[in-house]
Formats: structure tokens, sequence, C-alpha cells
């Protein structure tokens, strides 16, 4: 349960990017002062002690939620970015979104073997960009350690998604059902 009403500062957007689309808006939530340190403390707190060395966050909202948790966590700050917006060598990874595909990347120096790595993001929805980050982790040679969300649509099933392919933790401070 989380120690912060997040409910009413985060807005539905319908039929954006596309028709059939609810888009979870949590531009007010992170304008919000106490909503934005709320959810940053939160999910630093949710894995503080675990030793964790580096934190993933994915283009371009996963950088809002993951960079400050790396700072709270004293661990790194890897971006997952879109193709050709690195300037050195990269991996990638492709991966399904609820309306379409992307891929994503990483600088192929960004992790080590000896990395223990958390996938953070603003919204979590069918689990293919988290599961897309944490490839890149595992491609990179370092371990995952756990997924942290600030929205989760639960009723999309990314649990399961996740799950199935890492089987590690999945914490959401929203959950929509």
């Amino acid at each position: 349960m989380s120690k912060f009403d997040y409910q009413d500062l985060v807005c539905d957007i319908p039929d954006y990017p596309e028709p059939g689309v609810i888009f979870k808006d949590i531009t007010p939530l992170i304008a919000d002062p106490q909503g934005f340190s709320a959810v940053i403390d939160e999910l630093a707190e949710h894995f503080l002690g675990r030793g964790i060395t580096k934190v993933v966050g994915a283009e371009a909202r996963g950088f809002l939620v993951g960079a400050p948790v790396a700072y709270r966590l004293g661990a790194g700050f890897v971006p997952a970015r879109k193709p050709g917006k690195l300037p050195r060598e990269v991996i990638s990874q492709c991966y399904a979104l609820e309306y379409g595909t992307d891929e994503i990347q990483i600088h192929a120096d960004a992790l080590t073997p000896d990395d223990k790595v958390i996938v953070i993001d603003d919204l979590v929805a069918t689990g293919g960009t988290a599961v897309a980050c944490a490839q890149l982790v595992e491609q990179a040679g370092a371990s995952v350690e756990g997924f942290g969300f600030a929205l989760e649509l639960a009723y999309l099933n990314p649990r399961d998604v996740i799950a199935e392919t890492f089987g590690q933790e999945v914490f959401s401070l929203i959950v929509v059902d």
C-alpha cells in the first residue's frame, strides 16, 4: 500500500496516441512536488539495501523516474534510448508495445557482469519495454534484480509477461485494474 494518494494526479487521455488507447498521463504527478517526491522516495526505498549498482530507464519518461531513483540508491543510471540517439557502440533490443513495435539501445559498455540492475519506468502496460530493458541488461552480462514502476496497467497483464521471461519482482506504486 502506497503512503501517498497518487490517483488524483494521473489523468486519463482517451484515444491517445491512437484510437482505443487510454493514455495514462503522469505529468500532473511529476509536476506536483509532493507527488513526485513520493514516487521517487517510495520506489527507491523499496530497493534500498539490495546492492543495486545501476538503474536502467527507458526513453523518455523512464528517465524522469529512473535517474532520481538511481541517485537516491547511490547507483548509476543507464538510459535505454531509441536507435540513433547514443553516440558510441550500442546493443539493441526490439520489443512490442501496446500499440506497435519499437527498439531500444544502451551503450555496449554501460553495464558489467558485476552490476546488479533494476529496471525503473513511469508506467508498465504490456511489459514489452521492461522486458526489452532487462534483455539488454542480460546481453551486457549484468543481473536483473527487479522492476519498479510508478503506474501499472494490470488489465494488460504485464506481470505475467515479466514473470514469463524473468521471474523477477515487480513493484508498482499505482495499479490500475
